[in-house]
């Protein structure tokens, strides 16, 4: 052996080998994981590839030069020798440095478990909204024989909806559709949003008046105190047998009514729910025909703006003129389509469309 020395080299490098071989090894798994939770193309997979492959490239390097110093152990060129104790330099950085290096990937993967965890948090805060607008404003409504309905819903800016509606029967021969709106923006609105949608659902089996379960609903509700929150709200019981329509408003904008070869507003019966715990409500009826129409929708389709100019009811109630024949979610949507289209900017606020045809 002309070159013991080198064989101190060569086991040098072997350890340097086996430290960048343990930290790839799991890099590799934190990788895979990434691409499978993430993506591959996800930035989080591709860090972790990257610092894989770095991994990779010192372990092959150190193995490599394992080989060639216990290869020239047995040469008796002084300057082979000479150059190769220069790979001592990095030997050393990476032994002294090997429980950093491991401690990185463990890092890395700790890193990724935590991202992970923040995805999976994210998801849920983007889901939360989706949830409750779909317990508010569902998609899906229970199909009620005899009558044709339609709905649309557009959530504004805010995080929460605070805007729903309902379809209901409420007795065989009866059945009732609602639409409101809570003031503000964010989760105690919509809480207080969901809390009226079932509890009018519990009064309105109660009382055969709208505007009793109103009433009942303002009373429970004002005794919640929640500041400053207030709800507009419009409540139709159609009747099959008696052949009318019964409503109560209770602030709300106005409903339109396509009866007779023409439109008609329901206005508002009473007060904002909620802005006194003893407000009176009241009801009106009117005859109700086959193939009469019904139009509910929440303010920020009427606000939606121009300008200084507001979509208004005019063109709701024109759009119901020029074809009132039109399919109730047909009409509902181009309506979306139309206030749309009229703004100039988004619309920031939530819009709820609720129309109910008797077929």
């Amino acid at each position: 052996m002309e070159h013991p020395l080198l064989l101190v080299v060569a086991a040098a490098c072997a350890v340097a080998a086996g430290v960048w071989s343990n930290s790839a090894t799991r890099l590799r798994k934190v990788a895979r994981r990434a691409e499978v939770e993430f993506g591959r193309e996800s930035d989080v997979a591709t860090v972790a590839r990257s610092a894989f492959r770095k991994d990779v490239h010192a372990a092959v390097l150190y193995s490599v030069l394992t080989v060639i110093a216990a290869g020239l152990a047995a040469l008796s060129s002084r300057w082979a020798v000479f150059l190769l104790l220069l790979v001592l330099v990095p030997v050393v950085v990476s032994v002294v440095y090997g429980r950093d290096f491991v401690r990185d990937s463990r890092l890395a993967e700790s890193r990724f478990d935590i991202e992970r965890r923040a995805e999976e948090v994210l998801t849920q805060e983007d889901l939360a909204p989706r949830r409750w607008a779909e317990r508010l404003a569902p998609e899906d409504l229970p199909d009620v024989a005899g009558f044709e309905v339609g709905r649309v819903y557009q959530a504004g800016t805010g995080m929460m909806a605070g805007d729903f509606y309902d379809v209901i029967r409420v007795a065989p021969t009866r059945v009732a559709a609602v639409i409101g709106d809570v003031t503000g923006h964010g989760i105690e609105p919509s809480i207080t949003a969901f809390q009226a949608k079932y509890l009018l659902r519990v009064f309105l089996r109660q009382y055969r008046d709208p505007a009793q379960a109103l009433e009942e609903l303002n009373a429970q509700l004002s005794a919640l105190d929640r500041g400053e929150e207030m709800i507009s709200m419009c409540v139709v019981v159609f009747d099959t047998d008696a052949g009318t329509l019964r409503y109560a408003s209770a602030g709300h904008p106005a409903v339109w009514l396509w009866h007779e070869r023409d439109v008609r507003p329901l206005r508002s019966t009473g007060p904002l729910l909620m802005l006194d715990a003893g407000s009176a409500f009241h009801s009106r009826e009117l005859r109700l025909d086959a193939g009469d129409l019904v139009l509910l929708y929440t303010d920020g389709l009427s606000e939606a703006r121009a300008g200084d100019q507001l979509f208004g009811e005019d063109r709701i109630a024109n759009a119901i003129r020029r074809d009132p024949g039109a399919d109730p979610d047909v009409l509902v949507k181009s309506l979306l389509e139309a206030a749309r289209d009229f703004a100039r900017e988004p619309i920031t606020d939530d819009i709820a469309i609720l129309a109910v045809r008797r077929a």
